[in-house]
């Protein structure tokens, strides 16, 4: 794999607001969401464990409901490291609201952490793709859950969070698209915005954000 700049780089708040220029100036659907809403603010979350821990409990439910899990998790543990979820007992960690297979996964990802291998400390040098391979070696991490780490907690410039439902859906009203488009569909559409596409991706959420689900619209 070639080893370009935004392989392995953050994005910066001069290169992101250089991308959204960029990307407006290319496209004009992407241009008419900016003018419409303003830049979306980036919150980055802090890189480490507590993070993918809070991103295997998004998996396929709202970001309201993992927030109120997390938060009684962390009422139970306290500091949430692997230590910490390690002592707990399977009962322990579903009384804080985790369904048994994610109280499986987040105690994987603890082994995997705390028996070292899986150095989260030492993610930052390597290449989007070798991040990847290493969380989903864990047990319950997936393409979605690492392509959203390296967006919001490494900050790459260029992830595609193609399995993303929200950007599906975005996507497809964005683009006017016939049907919402599938994994494969999402990808190739996403080319067009390279090497900024995690700046797309935050465009394209922020019209989700502003309407669909501002308009209480639901979606399967």
């Amino acid at each position: 794999m070639v080893n370009v700049w935004y392989m392995t780089a953050m994005l910066s708040p001069e290169q992101y607001q250089a991308a959204l220029t960029e990307l407006a100036d290319r496209d004009a659907d992407l241009a008419a969401i900016l003018d419409a809403f303003g830049a979306p603010e980036v919150r980055p979350r802090p890189p480490g464990f507590a993070t993918l821990v809070l991103l295997i409990l998004e998996q396929q439910v709202s970001l309201a409901s993992a927030a109120a899990t997390f938060d009684r998790l962390g009422a139970l543990v306290g500091d949430i490291a692997p230590g910490q979820i390690l002592a707990q007992s399977d009962d322990d960690l579903r009384s804080a609201g985790l369904s048994r297979q994610k109280a499986r996964y987040v105690r994987a990802l603890g082994h995997m952490v705390a028996g070292g291998e899986l150095d989260l400390d030492g993610l930052d040098g390597l290449d989007d793709g070798e991040i990847t391979a290493r969380l989903t070696a864990v047990t319950g991490i997936g393409t979605w859950t690492a392509d959203v780490y390296l967006l919001t907690a490494l900050q790459r410039p260029d992830v595609w969070p193609a399995k993303d439902l929200a950007l599906a859906v975005a996507a497809h009203e964005v683009k006017r698209l016939e049907a919402r488009p599938d994994e494969a569909a999402l990808i190739a559409l996403g080319e067009q915005w390279r090497p900024f596409r995690t700046v797309a991706a935050r465009i394209l959420w922020h019209h989700y954000l502003n309407t669909t689900r501002k308009k209480g619209i639901k979606q399967p």
